[in-house]
């Protein structure tokens, strides 16, 4: 059984008396502990299908299946992290990252107790009592993603998390989290414009069309893990790249123009 199933689901939206097509009809088959990347042109339906997975809103044809279980409309089942960290400037980073355990009824010591071993290990301690103004981008994206973690649920949602970051410290992040993934064991979906990155980071990759968004291929990553920057240089890497650069070239519009 697939962890997560994305079944015929397309999202339609109605302004202004029209029809605004955000995502055509999508199928994905997504096993458990797996990291995959989505990519595409901007507008093609990445964040709408996310939010539909996270039961923000609800698809106009299709289901959401998660271990057989039919998510539609229905939040709260997966962990969700966007770009920006959205940490609250008033709590210091260890009660933010505890805050989606308070959501979830646990007391604030006991989610205290839970998260320090985290932020020791996964490079926050000393830290703690620090408010996120006072702190890196990094650093805050580091309090953000282990806020969702605790959350806990298997699948996780990331929608370019890195975006903002210098390429410098979004190459420290990319294996921080992977150090993260094979640790927790977690089902990653994971949203980038940098092909890069979506290489370096998964095991499979789905390319959508440019709007509106359709599925144009799986491409499964075969790069040996554990990855590092070698990878970054290796032959497979860039033939696989020079693949996606192509998948992802403007396709001809009706009227002849690109």
């Amino acid at each position: 059984m697939y962890k997560l199933k994305v079944v015929d689901a397309s999202k339609i939206f109605r302004r202004d008396g029209q029809e605004v097509v955000a995502l055509q009809e999508t199928t994905m088959q997504i096993p458990a502990g797996r990291f995959v990347s989505i990519i595409g042109p901007s507008g093609c339906g990445k964040s709408t299908l996310f939010n539909m997975i996270a039961g923000l809103i609800k698809p106009t044809t299709g289901k959401i299946l998660l271990d057989g279980q039919n998510i539609v409309g229905k939040s709260g089942y997966v962990g969700y992290m966007l770009q920006k960290d959205l940490l609250l400037p008033w709590r210091t980073i260890l009660d933010n990252v505890i805050l989606g355990l308070e959501i979830k009824g646990i007391s604030k010591r006991e989610a205290r107790k839970r998260a320090q071993p985290l932020l020791e290990r996964y490079g926050l301690q000393g830290f703690e009592n620090n408010y996120p103004p006072e702190l890196s981008g990094g650093m805050r994206q580091r309090a953000a993603l282990l806020r969702t973690l605790l959350y806990d649920q298997d699948v996780i949602l990331l929608d370019e998390p890195f975006g903002a970051l210098d390429a410098q410290t979004r190459l420290q992040m990319q294996e921080w989290l992977l150090r993260i993934w094979e640790d927790f064991q977690k089902t990653i979906l994971f949203i980038t414009h940098d092909i890069d990155e979506a290489i370096f980071l998964s095991d499979d990759i789905y390319v959508l069309s440019q709007r509106p968004g359709k599925l144009k291929a799986k491409i499964h990553v075969e790069l040996e893990r554990p990855r590092t920057e070698e990878t970054l240089l290796s032959d497979e890497f860039r033939s696989l790249k020079q693949t996606l650069l192509d998948l992802l070239r403007e396709e001809p519009r009706e009227n002849g123009t690109t």
